[in-house]
């Protein structure tokens, strides 16, 4: 929690001003018990209707401005701790756009989603309520022991006794609470990854009439966070009505033995009044602190992910300066040397000793069985994962001596799942250049074969796109993604299984459009079909992470067993011929 606080130094002026307003309405709330004692001993006493009213007038005024510090208090407060979180949103999301992609199977989606929202609000909810009684509690529950022990050091004694009592309760139920609430955040965590899973998978949960499975494992899931919050509740509410009772008992203490000692001309009735009402005072601060230390545990546990998140250092880290290729006209050229790949915690290599070439003005094509590695060895030359031993070169410098930035500039890159993002057509195809041209958005469109359904579009490119694209079709999102890759103009293309939702007609414009168009650039095709690959300078046929051949269609049909099995499954004898 500690930790988080830094983020805090852009409200200094904010909080100092606040914490004083919370000291002045603070000293008011005890300099009214003391006028109150004086209006009776003195006023009520000697039937002085002069001093009554005096002294009544200095109350209101004295009440006023506590109430009125207090509201600016509370809103000087707000202001800062909503600034807070809004700061540490930014901190949170940035160091999550950081990571890796092996941070982001650690994590998980919907707890980064779960953490970046849910839990900074918990952290937040708690500095609202902790500046308004950080100052506060301390000046009443000391101030008004201090005072009742200057108006009756005896009958201050019941302080003395009550007030260890109540700190050992609070003690006891925070530390029942605080690993009750860390399992609440990770309940809540499955019971978001279930929302979310359900309704990204909508189509798919109908398709199979799975709704009744969905609504049992939410049911389920919601059921243990239900049931974890009340546990939580019961135990941390309990403590209130404990510390209240424990309370109430000191105040018949006090009228009891305050009688007595008025009865033998120890005291006076207005002491005794003023007695009750520190009391009260003392009373409503430590329900603040018990209301506090309800908060605290939650708070402390999300702080604790919050901090997770902020000191996770992502495994892939830019090198220390950029090296640039000794030949500047070398753009495009790729080499796997003898690049081996394992997931973390996997038992085996997902690839093995890959090693190749490829340049420019050549079509380098990946195909394999599922599983084979062809969309991992992808992600390895987008560096969204490093390689374990050996290296990938891009114009002769080693992914990892370059800056991120500046290797992925040198690539577009289709998905094998299809992104889009809500907002237009245009919106999605100028993603990775904004300040494209209208003519190059076209051409782009045109290229990728999209124009033939974006014509069509009442709207045309400002035609809506839903969130995921859902509003479209496999083969129009596609089309879309492919055009948003041609119009970045980068040196080396990757369509990773880019064409599998397209007709054959389509597919065959498609890939004469870009064989005319990128015909200086390197291109890299992974696709499950024949005909999408075998007209390739180069096809590449991995099994089981290894490279079973390397050639042309004519050349791995006569030496490759592997792929000729692909071909003669897919092709006719006469094709295959």
């Amino acid at each position: 929690m500690i930790n988080l606080l830094r983020y805090l130094k852009n409200f200094k002026f904010s909080i100092g001003v606040s914490l004083l307003l919370i000291a002045i309405r603070a000293l008011a709330e005890l300099y009214l018990p003391t006028l109150s004692a004086d209006m009776v001993n003195i006023g009520i006493v000697n039937r002085d209707i002069e001093y009554i009213l005096h002294v009544g007038s200095w109350m209101l005024i004295i009440t006023a401005a506590g109430i009125a510090a207090f509201i600016l208090a509370g809103y000087l407060s707000s202001k800062a701790t909503a600034g807070f979180a809004r700061i540490l949103r930014e901190e949170v999301f940035s160091r999550v756009e950081s990571f890796s992609l092996q941070e982001f199977d650690r994590f998980g989606t919907a707890s980064l989603i779960n953490r970046t929202t849910n839990d900074i609000t918990q952290v937040q909810n708690f500095l609202v309520f902790a500046l308004r009684m950080i100052v506060m509690v301390p000046i009443l529950g000391a101030g008004c022991i201090v005072l009742a022990f200057s108006r009756d050091a005896i009958l201050a004694l019941v302080f003395v006794v009550v007030t260890p009592v109540i700190l050992a309760v609070i003690f006891f139920f925070m530390r029942q609470g605080l690993p009750l609430f860390k399992i609440m955040q990770e309940k809540l965590d499955r019971l978001n990854l279930i929302v979310r899973e359900g309704l990204t998978g909508i189509r798919v949960i109908r398709a199979f009439n799975r709704d009744s499975y969905e609504k049992q494992r939410f049911e389920r899931a919601n059921f243990e966070y239900a049931a974890t919050g009340l546990r939580v509740n019961r135990l941390m509410e309990a403590m209130t009505p404990l510390i209240t009772l424990i309370m109430n008992l000191s105040i018949i203490a006090i009228v009891w033995f305050g009688g007595i000692r008025i009865d033998l001309g120890f005291t006076n009735v207005g002491d005794l009044m003023a007695f009750i009402q520190y009391a009260m005072q003392v009373l409503y601060s430590f329900i603040a602190i018990s209301r506090m230390f309800l908060i605290i545990p939650r708070a402390t546990a999300s702080a604790a992910r919050i901090n997770e998140v902020l000191n996770t250092k992502p495994q892939i880290l830019d090198g220390p300066a950029e090296k640039q290729p000794q030949d500047q006209k070398t753009r495009g050229h790729v080499e796997f040397k003898d690049v081996t790949f394992r997931y973390p915690e996997a038992k085996r290599p997902v690839l093995r000793n890959i090693s190749f070439r490829a340049g420019p003005g050549e079509v380098t094509a990946i195909i394999g069985s599922t599983g084979s590695g062809k969309s991992t060895l992808v992600h390895l030359m987008l560096r969204l994962y490093d390689v374990d031993s050996g290296s990938i070169l891009i114009d002769g410098v080693d992914v990892r001596e370059m800056p991120q930035k500046s290797l992925r500039e040198k690539i577009s890159f289709v998905p094998q799942k299809t992104i889009l993002f809500s907002g237009t057509i245009l919106d999605n195809i100028c993603y990775g250049r904004e300040d494209a041209g209208s003519e190059e958005v076209l051409r782009a469109a045109e290229i990728a074969q999209a124009m033939e359904f974006i014509s069509e579009m009442k709207d045309g490119f400002s035609s809506p796109v839903a969130q995921g694209g859902k509003n479209l079709s496999g083969g129009q999102r596609q089309r879309l993604a492919i055009a948003r890759a041609l119009l970045k103009k980068a040196d080396i293309y990757i369509f990773d299984d880019s064409f599998s939702a397209l007709d054959y007609a389509t597919e065959a414009r498609l890939r004469r459009a870009l064989a005319q168009e990128m015909a200086g650039a390197t291109l890299f095709i992974i696709s499950q079909r024949i005909n999408t690959v075998k007209n390739a300078d180069r096809i590449i046929v991995l099994d089981k992470g290894r490279i079973a051949g390397i050639g042309t269609h004519e050349e791995l049909m006569a030496s490759c067993d592997i792929y000729r099995e692909i071909v003669v499954s897919q092709l006719s004898e006469e094709e295959t011929a």
